[in-house]
């Protein structure tokens, strides 16, 4: 589904990532661990193409990312790439349903479809009673399960995942750990994940470890 060869990326004179290859299937759970600096967020924006290497090639069904421009990424992101972040990015002002909606309605999808895949998703996330809760009213582990639903209104190829349990307690991150795998199993939905929570990558279908910018192997 998707994959990357020889991918390079400095930040000045920095070298965060020295020719990194990786090969991601569909409906499967790659995690990717190291410790902090290696790159590892780096590397999951490169391939969530949030940013472009220096070097290297990405491609996604058989397409060249890499040869992409700024606007066709935007729009390819939209329709392919779901993300889930460490830190909500919920919209104060909107609703759990309304917040789920938004990248349906960016890629001008019929807005009444879109909120009943919103409010479906939300359903299916054990949110259903929360639809019209602001993100102020939510617990940090239902604001969490609003960016999966989020992250998945447009049915997209593949999600990515920084951090997604770090501002959570054991107990909703374990709880989140186990909607990745429904999610995996019942949809075939595929992940990429950083994490630096053993538990979480345990449960993935492979563990990558970054070590000073390649894989430790």
């Amino acid at each position: 589904m998707l994959s990357a060869k020889d991918i390079h990326k400095s930040f000045g004179s920095l070298p965060v990532l020295r020719g990194v290859d990786i090969e991601i299937a569909k409906g499967e759970i790659v995690s990717i661990t190291g410790s902090s600096g290696a790159g590892k967020t780096t590397l999951l924006h490169i391939l969530g193409t949030l940013e472009k290497p220096d070097r290297g090639e990405l491609h996604f069904e058989g397409e060249a990312l890499h040869r992409l421009n700024s606007k066709q990424l935007a729009h390819f992101r939209n329709q392919h790439i779901g993300f889930v972040f460490q830190f909500h990015h919920l919209l104060p002002e909107f609703t759990a349903v309304e917040n789920v909606s938004i990248p349906g309605w960016i890629a001008g999808n019929n807005n009444k479809q879109v909120l009943q895949d919103a409010t479906a998703l939300l359903d299916r996330l054990g949110l259903s009673d929360k639809l019209h809760s602001k993100p102020h009213e939510l617990s940090g582990g239902e604001q969490q399960r609003v960016v999966v639903a989020r992250s998945l209104i447009n049915k997209p190829g593949i999600v990515f995942a920084d951090e997604p349990t770090g501002n959570l307690d054991s107990a909703n991150a374990r709880s989140l750990h186990q909607l990745f795998q429904q999610l995996r199993d019942e949809l075939q939905q595929t992940f990429v994940i950083v994490t630096h929570n053993e538990e979480l990558a345990a449960l993935s279908n492979r563990v990558l470890h970054l070590k000073d910018g390649r894989w430790n192997v």
